[in-house]
């Protein structure tokens, strides 16, 4: 059975230049980018594919890790023209192995617009990976509904990777332990899901989805918290007066994904949650690289049926994104 994995990082040196020559004092994710990890980042050859063998997947859809180009400014914009080409190259020569997902130039609403629209029509690329907030400006800024328009009459989908929430956040809720542990708690061990979450909910909010009712996001972890709250925030229906119930959006216009969080119990919760027809399959490479098959074996080892892990493995995602096939 094939199987695609869709939130599978790689980091460009120009890009990496780019955060250090505009460091952000208040942003230390880059200290997550070191050694091994960075060694597997930067390399889309021979060792990557070896180690897609090694777990059992068949395809990567590559993406800019985070933060992306979400804190550069101008220079984001040919940093992703280029980032993308680049992408698009990768799969030009290895078409049965990688696809792509678009980085965008958030700090310029209108040029990320047309970037999404170039690397869908022009190089191929499936949507866009995003990391929610750019600076100040949350996911449902109205900067950028002319991108969600541009990617619902494209028929793509945004994925909403998570990013480390804002210092004022972190120092009242993620701090107070030593450094390693606070940069831990802000990212991978909490902040990062809350942060990536919470931008959904505020598309829901904000009437995103009634605006334009056929835009697809997607989350990585399980839904980043979301799903697994769903009946408290089914209250937000009478104080924020939605055009439908909180769990029609979900249902609707989000697909969750699974992060190499192996977990069957999270599986069983998204399919009692969304159904079998939104659940995407991702191992999150590198970070959560594992060895001995591991991606095969937790996609054999679930209890959903032949046509339901067809769907997960790949079924699903080819539907999504194949407008431009």
């Amino acid at each position: 059975m094939k199987l695609i994995a869709i939130e599978e990082h790689f980091l460009t040196k120009e890009v990496r230049n780019a955060w250090q020559k505009n460091a952000d004092k208040d942003d230390p994710t880059h200290k997550l980018h070191f050694g091994e990890i960075e060694n597997r980042l930067e390399d889309i050859g021979n060792s990557r594919l070896q180690l897609m063998d090694e777990t059992g997947i068949d395809v990567q859809v590559l993406s800019l890790t985070s933060p992306s180009l979400h804190n550069l400014g101008s220079e984001s914009i040919s940093l992703a023209i280029q980032t993308n080409d680049y992408v698009a190259e990768i799969i030009r020569k290895t078409p049965d192995r990688f696809q792509g997902f678009a980085a965008l130039p958030m700090f310029a609403p209108k040029e990320a617009t047309k970037e999404l629209e170039r690397s869908v029509k022009d190089i191929g690329l499936k949507g866009a990976m995003l990391c929610g907030r750019t600076r100040e400006k949350n996911f449902d800024h109205k900067d950028f509904w002319e991108l969600f328009e541009c990617a619902q009459a494209l028929g793509v989908p945004l994925f909403i990777h998570p990013q480390i929430p804002q210092k004022a956040i972190r120092d009242i809720y993620y701090s107070g332990f030593d450094e390693l542990t606070d940069l831990a708690f802000s990212t991978f061990g909490l902040g990062w899901h809350y942060e990536a979450g919470v931008q959904f909910v505020r598309l829901v909010l904000a009437g995103v989805f009634d605006r334009f009712p056929n835009l697809q996001i997607i989350l990585g972890h399980w839904g980043e918290v979301i799903l697994f709250y769903t009946e408290r925030l089914a209250s937000l229906n009478r104080a924020a007066k939605l055009d439908k119930p909180f769990i029609d959006y979900v249902r609707q216009n989000l697909y969750v994904t699974a992060s190499g969080m192996f977990s069957q119990a999270y599986l069983q919760r998204s399919v009692e949650t969304i159904g079998t027809d939104r659940i995407l399959f991702s191992a999150d490479y590198p970070y959560q690289y594992r060895q001995g098959r591991d991606a095969r074996n937790f996609l054999e080892a679930t209890a959903l049926g032949k046509e339901d892990k067809e769907k997960f493995a790949f079924k699903n995602w080819e539907r999504l994104t194949n407008k431009f096939a």
